[in-house]
């Protein structure tokens, strides 16, 4: 990667994959695209999607929000291959590339990853020849910078940076919560990542939203350090302050999130030691929260032969789990969520929701639990 495009590259970048919804389900274009001017009005200029996100209607709004109303020099733009996912073989897979193209019109990707890797599904990406084929792609000058995104442990994403040391970055969850989680590794991970000299991008900083909101205990050690401060600016400047980051990706899902965000983000400020010693407090405070660490990607719920609305139904567990809601609330949360779905005891075990989930959650035996609690 060349120097002039790291110098571009501010500390925030926009994932695509939240984007706000109109009543009838579908993306909001026009707040979507304020979002967007707002964002380079402030001079970031990363962007991100996937082929997979929002069934391609996240591909379509970066088309019409973004690149259909800017220079196309003027803004960086990432999108994503999934090789199990939406796909059924190798000339499948290798299509999603130039559906992506005309999804967004961008007429080459800045940033071209393979998407999601982990220990259940990375054999797939040599399987269907996509290392090559992404390179074939940058040589082409369709792709200016490719590398993959990772949901797994440092000995796979070693193994893996050798035997491909031409990538360009790579994609990481990292996030205060999860530095030292043994399903996602954050530390260990980046510490790879800086062993092969790759830059990564950061994505999940406020785990799916769960940092935004945390228990009251977590929120009362913030307040007490800056009550001015909100709880996601917490977790995206400690992900912004980590060595080697190229950007942090949040998932904005309105006008006030993106105004929060470009606010402590434009003139970014790496966390103090004070400020990472209340971060380690938090940190120990969340060590012992028996909350789901779902992030609500939706990858479980897509291929659910049930149509069983996991995270939705994790959500409303972990009012109780979490913040500490009584139970009737959480069940009437259930019994919403669930309203012309599939219930938590309709659960077959097939184990697709699990090979699916980039936290590793133990889905099945948490819907089971749910079922009890929220079905007796």
């Amino acid at each position: 990667m060349d120097d002039s495009t790291l110098a571009k590259i501010k500390k925030l970048g926009f994932g695509l994959m939240r984007l706000p919804k109109k009543e009838d389900g579908t993306i909001d274009v026009e707040q979507t695209s304020e979002m967007v001017d707002k964002f380079m009005a402030a001079g970031f200029r990363y962007f991100d999607t996937a082929y997979v996100y929002d069934m391609g209607e996240s591909e379509k709004a970066a088309k019409l929000a973004l690149v259909d109303r800017y220079p196309r020099e003027d803004f960086f733009l990432a999108t994503k291959l999934n090789a199990w996912m939406q796909c059924t073989d190798e000339a499948s897979a290798k299509q999603q590339f130039y559906t992506s193209l005309e999804r967004t019109g961008a007429g080459y990707f800045d940033f071209y990853l393979l998407h999601a890797l982990q220990g259940e599904n990375y054999t797939k990406y040599d399987e269907y020849h996509l290392w090559d084929f992404v390179k074939g792609l940058k040589e082409k000058g369709l792709v200016k910078n490719y590398g993959f995104s990772f949901h797994a442990g440092p000995d796979l994403l070693d193994e893996l940076l050798t035997a491909h040391p031409d990538v360009d970055f790579i994609q990481l969850q990292v996030n205060y919560a999860d530095m030292d989680n043994p399903d996602v590794q954050s530390r260990a991970n980046m510490e790879v990542a800086r062993k092969h000299g790759k830059p990564f991008v950061i994505m999940e900083p406020v785990k799916g939203g769960s940092l935004a909101n945390p228990s009251p205990e977590v929120l009362e050690v913030f307040r007490d350090f800056d009550p001015d401060a909100t709880p996601a600016s917490w977790a995206i400047r400690f992900a912004a302050s980590q060595e080697g980051v190229l950007t942090v990706l949040s998932g904005m899902s309105n006008l006030e999130q993106m105004e929060n965000n470009i606010s402590y983000m434009k003139d970014f400020e790496p966390v103090s030691p004070a400020e990472m010693y209340a971060i380690e407090r938090v940190r120990t405070i969340m060590g012992a929260s028996k909350a789901i660490p779902c992030t609500a990607c939706r990858y479980c719920e897509e291929g659910c032969p049930m149509q069983i609305p996991i995270p939705s139904i994790f959500s409303a567990y972990n009012l109780y789990l979490k913040d500490g809601k009584p139970l009737d609330e959480a069940r009437s949360e259930y019994a919403l969520v669930t309203s012309g779905a599939g219930l938590a005891s309709e659960c077959i075990q097939c184990g697709q929701c699990e090979s699916a989930c980039p936290q590793q959650i133990k889905i099945i035996d948490l819907i089971a639990e749910s079922a009890e609690k929220f079905e007796n």
